[in-house]
C-alpha cells in the first residue's frame, strides 16, 4: 500500500537538529519514562509508534504494524518517508545513527516543511530513549530504493549504517529488546496495548493500524533475520491479531464509547476542520447525549491524551453551555422556571470527544496531562460553537432531545442539592457529629490514621477489638449498599450507610467536596472472600470511583487481603494468603504434596483444642470464608497488623476504561454484562 503524499522538499540529515547528548538516560530512566515499572515498560512501544502514528498525521504513512514477538521483542513497521540515513553535518554520523544515539534529535525541531506539521511534544523522551533502555535494538530503513540496516545494544550503535540491497518498499521497521536490567519485569500486557492503539486509530482517520501477538508464534521470527519481511501480518500467520482503520474518526470512537449507553438523539455531532490558523492546524469534536449522570470527555492534543483536560476543554465547555443556553431559548424549550442551563447541567451525560493539533504546543508538566496552549481555547471554542449551532438548527429533533435532557439535569441538581444541603445542615446542627457505628481512632492527624469498613457486624466487632485504637478506625456495614452507578446525590444520601461513610470520611460530596479533609489517609476495604464479599467490595469501588474519584487517584484507597488458611503442625503456625502459599507452607513443612491438594483439597485433622494441636505431628488445615470466622486475636495478626498485612492500593491505569468497565458491570444493560462475564469467566477466581 503506497504512502499517501510525497515530501514537498527532501528528507535527508538537514532536516534533522541535535540538542544534547544521550548520557542521562540510563541513569535516571524515570525522568524520561515516568517509571521502570510496567507503565514505563509499555511507554517505549508509544514512543516507537508515535513515530510511525506522526508519520500518518503528516499523510507521509497510511499502514502501520505493532507485533510482539518471541523473546520481549517488540518490533513497529510504518510505509512512510523512512528515516533518513545520509550523513549528518553536525554530528559526522549518519542521521539515523544521531536520532538512535542522540537525545532531542529528530525531524520535529527542524521547524521547515520537511519536519512535522504537528507531533507529540517536545519533552526530550523518543526513540532514542527507547534505544537507550534496550539491550538490542535493530532499524531498517527502505529509503529512496535502498534497504539499510544499523543495531545497537544498550543504546550504542555496533557498526556504521550497512546498505543490505535495494528495495521498492518505502518506510521504516523498528524492532527493539527492553533491557531487564532496567525494567525488573517484562510482561506486555495484550489487552492494553490493544486499547491505547485503538485510540490512536479513532485519531488518525485512514490509517491502517494491524496489532499482533506472535510471542508464542512457531515461525521463527527473530527480528535480526527478518531482513526480507516487512509486514508481519502479510505472512498470514495463525496468531493473535488485531486491525484498525476507521474512517469516522472521532465519530466513531464516541461510537465506541456509547456501545453500552442508550442514546438520547440519533444522531451525533461532528466537525473536524483543518487549516484553522498558524497556532492551531486543526480542531476535531464529536459528542452524543446518553441516558445517563456521568459525563465521558476524552481531550487529544497532537493525538496525546490530556486526562487532566486544558485549554481545549474550557474553549469547549464554554460553546457548549452558551450554545445550548442560546438555542433553548430562542426555540421556547427552556422555560423560565428552569432558567439557564449551567456547565455542570449541560455535561451530564455527554459523550464527547475533543482533539486539536497544533504546531508549537504547550503542556502543564512532563506527563503532558493538561494542555497549556492558550490559542486552543478561542480556536475550539468558536469552531465548536459556530458548528454546534448549525447542527441544532438542521437537526431539531435532536436538539429537542438534548434540552430535554439537559433541564431533566437541571432539575434534579436543585433537588438533589436541596437534600444535599438538608443532611449538611442537619450534620452542622448536630456538630457534625461521627456516626455511631464508627470506631474512630484517637490520631487526630490524616496521614497516620486509617479506617476500615469492614463488611458486617461480626467482623466489625472483631476489627474492633483486635485494632491499635491509635491510628486504626472501624465502620462496619450491614449488607450491601446502594448500587450509585445511575443514583442522584440526593438518593445517595438517602441512604444510611452511605451517609454515615460520608460523614466519616470527612471530605462531603458533590461540588463541596474537598479532598484536603479527609480524615484518614488509608481507606481499606475489608470484605469477606466469597461472591457476596466481591460484590460488596465492587459497589464501594463504583461509589469512590463516581463520586470520590480524588481519593483514588491521590493513593488513599485499599483493599485488604486476609489470609485464605491456617496452617498448623505442632507449634508451627502458618497463614496461606493463596492456594500457592498453601502448597508452599505445606512442602516447607515437610508434608507430600499431590496436584490433588495443590488444587485446594484439604489434609486435615479434627483435634479437640489449641494446646492438642501443638502437641499434634499432623497437618491441621483451617479453610477461613469470610472475616467474621476469624477472632480479633487473627485477625489483628493477619489482616490489620502493620507489619504482617498484605494491602492492594487501589489505582486507575486507565480511566476510560475503567468507567467502560463500571457501565457494564453495574449498568442496566443486562446482555452487555452477560457478554462480559462470559467472555471474561475463565480469568475467575472461583470459591467452588
Amino acid at each position: 500500500m503506497p504512502a499517501k503524499k510525497p515530501a514537498k522538499k527532501n528528507y535527508d540529515a538537514s532536516s534533522i537538529s541535535v540538542l544534547e547528548g544521550l548520557d542521562p538516560v540510563r541513569k535516571r530512566p524515570g525522568m524520561y519514562i515516568g517509571t521502570t515499572g510496567l507503565e514505563g515498560l509499555h511507554h517505549l512501544i508509544w514512543e516507537i509508534f508515535d513515530n510511525s502514528r506522526d508519520e500518518a498525521m503528516g499523510d507521509f504513512a497510511n499502514r502501520v504494524e505493532v507485533a510482539l514477538l518471541p523473546d520481549n521483542y517488540i518490533r513497529v513497521v510504518d510505509n512512510g518517508r523512512g528515516i533518513p540515513v545520509d550523513m549528518h553535518k553536525q554530528t559526522k554520523v549518519s542521521a539515523l545513527e544521531t536520532i538512535m544515539t542522540t537525545l532531542h534529535a529528530g525531524g520535529k525541531f527542524g521547524g521547515d516543511e520537511t519536519g512535522y506539521k504537528v507531533s507529540g511534544g517536545l519533552h526530550g523522551v523518543g526513540i532514542s530513549v527507547v534505544n537507550a533502555l534496550s539491550t538490542h535494538t535493530r532499524v531498517d530503513v527502505h529509503k529512496d530504493g535502498g534497504h539499510y540496516m544499523q543495531q545497537y545494544e544498550i543504546g550504542i550503535a555496533k557498526a556504521k549504517v550497512k546498505k543490505l540491497g535495494t528495495t521498492k518498499f518505502n518506510g521504516t521497521i523498528v524492532a527493539f529488546q527492553a533491557d531487564p536490567t532496567i525494567f525488573p519485569e517484562i510482561a506486555y500486557d495484550w489487552k492494553k496495548i490493544v486499547n491505547h492503539l485503538r485510540q490512536q486509530a479513532y485519531l488518525v482517520k485512514g490509517m491502517h493500524l494491524t496489532v499482533i501477538d506472535a510471542r508464542e508464534s512457531e515461525e521463527k521470527l527473530d527480528p535480526k533475520t527478518l531482513e526480507n519481511e516487512i509486514f508481519i501480518s502479510d505472512m498470514r500467520l495463525e496468531v493473535p491479531a488485531q486491525t484498525f482503520y476507521f474512517e469516522g474518526g472521532l465519530k466513531s470512537l464516541v461510537a465506541f464509547n456509547n456501545q453500552y449507553q442508550k442514546p438520547v438523539h440519533k444522531n451525533i455531532f461532528y466537525i473536524e476542520k483543518n487549516d484553522v490558523d498558524k497556532a492551531v492546524y486543526s480542531v476535531e469534536v464529536a459528542l452524543q447525549y446518553v441516558d445517563d449522570i456521568s459525563s465521558r470527555i476524552s481531550a487529544f492534543a497532537n493525538n496525546i491524551y490530556n486526562p487532566e483536560h486544558g485549554t481545549h476543554i474550557t474553549g469547549f465547555k464554554t460553546a457548549l453551555t452558551r450554545t445550548l443556553n442560546n438555542y433553548g431559548k430562542k426555540s421556547g424549550l427552556i422555560k423560565e422556571k428552569d432558567g439557564s442551563f449551567t456547565g455542570d447541567d449541560v455535561l451530564e451525560g455527554i459523550t464527547a470527544v475533543i482533539s486539536v493539533k497544533m504546531p508549537e504546543i504547550q503542556f502543564e508538566g512532563q506527563t503532558k496531562g493538561k494542555l497549556g496552549s492558550v490559542e486552543a481555547r478561542g480556536a475550539v471554542e468558536s469552531i465548536f460553537g459556530e458548528a454546534f449551532n448549525a447542527f441544532l438548527e438542521e437537526n431539531p429533533d435532536d436538539a429537542k432531545a438534548m434540552i430535554n435532557k439537559v433541564t431533566l439535569a437541571v432539575r434534579a441538581r436543585k433537588a438533589a442539592k436541596a437534600a444535599k444541603d438538608s443532611v449538611l445542615r442537619k450534620g452542622a446542627l448536630e456538630g457534625m457529629s461521627l456516626p455511631g457505628k464508627l470506631a474512630d481512632c484517637q490520631s487526630k492527624k490524616a496521614e497516620d490514621s486509617e479506617i476500615f469498613i469492614v463488611e458486617g457486624d461480626s467482623a466489625g466487632g472483631s476489627a474492633k477489638m483486635g485494632r491499635d485504637r491509635r491510628t486504626q478506625a472501624i465502620l462496619p456495614l450491614r449488607g450491601k449498599i446502594l448500587n450509585v452507578e445511575r443514583a442522584r446525590i440526593d438518593k445517595m444520601l438517602a441512604s444510611e450507610q452511605i451517609k454515615n461513610m460520608v460523614i466519616a470520611l470527612g471530605t462531603a460530596i458533590g461540588d463541596v467536596f474537598d479532598v484536603s479533609k479527609l480524615r484518614y489517609h488509608k481507606i481499606i476495604i475489608a470484605t469477606d472472600a466469597d461472591v457476596d464479599g466481591s460484590h460488596i467490595r465492587t459497589l464501594l469501588l463504583t461509589l469512590f470511583f463516581r463520586y470520590f474519584r480524588p481519593l483514588i487517584e491521590e493513593g488513599y484507597v485499599y483493599i485488604a487481603q486476609p489470609p485464605l488458611y491456617k496452617i498448623q503442625k505442632g507449634r508451627d503456625m502458618r497463614y496461606a494468603f493463596t492456594e500457592e502459599d498453601k502448597v508452599s507452607i505445606l512442602k516447607d513443612m515437610g508434608e507430600v504434596v499431590n496436584e490433588d491438594v495443590a488444587e485446594g483439597e484439604e489434609i486435615e485433622e479434627e483435634v479437640e483444642d489449641e494446646a492438642a494441636a501443638k502437641k499434634s505431628s499432623k497437618v491441621r488445615i483451617q479453610r477461613y470464608k469470610g472475616l467474621g470466622e476469624m477472632n480479633a486475636e487473627e485477625l489483628a495478626e493477619t489482616t490489620m497488623n502493620i507489619n504482617n498485612r498484605i494491602l492492594k492500593q487501589v489505582v486507575i491505569e486507565d480511566a476510560q476504561e475503567a468507567d467502560r468497565v463500571f457501565d457494564i458491570l453495574m449498568g442496566t444493560d443486562v446482555a452487555s454484562r452477560k457478554s462480559f462475564i462470559q467472555s471474561n469467566a475463565m480469568n475467575a477466581n472461583l470459591d467452588i
